[in-house]
C-alpha cells in the first residue's frame, strides 16, 4: 500500500510540474526584452573645483514640450588623500598615493534654452517627478552643459 501511494503522489507531482510549465512558458514570452542602447558620446566640458561633467550627443532629443533633454554625468572632483609619505621619510622610496576618483551620477536633464532653465527629470535612474526648473547661472558646469546642448540641438529646436 506504501508504494502505492508514493506512486500516485509522484504522478500528482509531475501532473503538476506539467500544468505550471504549460502555463508559464507562454508567459515566459511576455518578459520585458533588453533595450539596446546606442553607443554613447560623451561630450566632455571644461572641469572646475567642483568636478568634471560631461553629456552625451547620442541622447540629445526634442521633448513633448519643446524643450531638449539630455543624459549627462557629473563627478565631483577628487578629495587629496590624507595618507601621504610620513614626515623624515623619502618621498623616492614610499610613492604619494594618488587621490581616488570619486564615483560619478547620472542625470537625465530637460532643458530650456529659449531661458536657460534646466531640470533633472531622472538622477541614477531615479524619477524626479516634480523636479523645478532651475537657472542655470551661476553654476559653472551647467552653464557649460546647457551652452553646448542648446548649440547641439540647434537644428531640434528650429523642427519645433
Amino acid at each position: 500500500m506504501n508504494r502505492t501511494r508514493g506512486w500516485g503522489q509522484g504522478l500528482r507531482l509531475a501532473l503538476a510540474l506539467v500544468l505550471a510549465l504549460t502555463v508559464m512558458l507562454p508567459l515566459a514570452g511576455l518578459q520585458p526584452q533588453p533595450a539596446w542602447a546606442g553607443p554613447v558620446e560623451w561630450q566632455e566640458v571644461p572641469a572646475s573645483e567642483a568636478g568634471r561633467q560631461w553629456w552625451d550627443r547620442g541622447s540629445l532629443r526634442l521633448s513633448k514640450e519643446g524643450t531638449l533633454t539630455v543624459l549627462s554625468r557629473f563627478q565631483a572632483a577628487a578629495e587629496a588623500d590624507s595618507i601621504g609619505p610620513a614626515p623624515n621619510q623619502d618621498a623616492a622610496v614610499t610613492p604619494e598615493r594618488r587621490p581616488r576618483q570619486p564615483s560619478s551620477e547620472l542625470y537625465v536633464s530637460e532643458i530650456d534654452c529659449d531661458q536657460a532653465l534646466m531640470r533633472d527629470t531622472s538622477i541614477n535612474g531615479i524619477p524626479q517627478w516634480r523636479a523645478s526648473w532651475q537657472p542655470v547661472a551661476g553654476d559653472g558646469l551647467m552653464e557649460a552643459v546647457v551652452q553646448a546642448v542648446c548649440e547641439a540641438g540647434d537644428q531640434l529646436l528650429a523642427s519645433r
